[in-house]
């Protein structure tokens, strides 16, 4: 499990169907070593700080294997790492092999996985494309979030090293799928409520969930 990309950028407008937009999605890899803190990479912001960035997404992570897919889905889109918005491009870190709450270390820095990406319009903004949200959560490759447990230093190159594992094996993919209501799964629904690691706005559209079928 490695970080081949690590990957920062301060908010910026653009115009968007005739409106100028300030977003942070325009992310470009840096080689020297970068400061981890608890809200996010120095040299990197957030434009919306209501629904980005804070402590439960202070690092958002992209595996590089997804690339491929998307290079064969976007076959005239020139794919560079960071073209998702991530922090890390990485390997060995797959959505359906992660669960909720498990925590990995990178030399001094401490990190706990806590919920996938949900997209906004601005993922279209850094494609150009206007279907990109819905092409990209049907794809279920969304990433996924870290929070900041100890602040230290990364550079591209590091390896993470799984320290614990969440026992309630609740993957980031799980989460995802509950998210779509790909299928009826009241048990995991339950299970997710009650995910301390997962964070508060979470349990509560599950709990809303569980009242609508109720």
């Amino acid at each position: 499990m490695k970080i081949i990309s690590v990957n920062v950028g301060l908010p910026r407008e653009v115009n968007w169907k005739g409106r100028t937009v300030s977003t942070g999605i325009f992310k470009k890899p840096v080689t020297d070593r970068v400061m981890v803190r608890s809200l996010n990479l120095d040299g990197d912001g957030q434009a919306d700080l209501t629904v980005h960035g804070g402590l439960e997404k202070a690092v958002y992570v992209y595996p590089f294997e997804h690339y491929d897919y998307w290079r064969t889905e976007l076959p005239d889109t020139d794919l560079t790492m960071g073209n998702f918005g991530e922090n890390f491009t990485t390997t060995g870190l797959k959505e359906e092999d992660l669960n909720i709450g498990d925590r990995f270390q990178i030399g001094s820095v401490e990190l706990m996985v806590t919920q996938p990406r949900m997209p906004c319009y601005k993922l279209g903004i850094r494609f150009g494309r206007a279907d990109m949200v819905k092409r990209f959560l049907a794809s279920r490759r969304t990433g996924f979030y870290f929070r900041v447990l100890q602040e230290g230093e990364v550079v591209a190159g590091d390896t993470l090293a799984l320290v614990s594992r969440d026992e309630n094996n609740i993957t980031v993919a799980d989460i995802t799928q509950l998210y779509t209501r790909e299928k009826n799964d009241p048990e995991l629904l339950q299970r997710a409520i009650q995910l301390e690691a997962l964070p508060e706005s979470w349990r509560d559209y599950f709990q809303e969930q569980v009242r609508r079928v109720r």
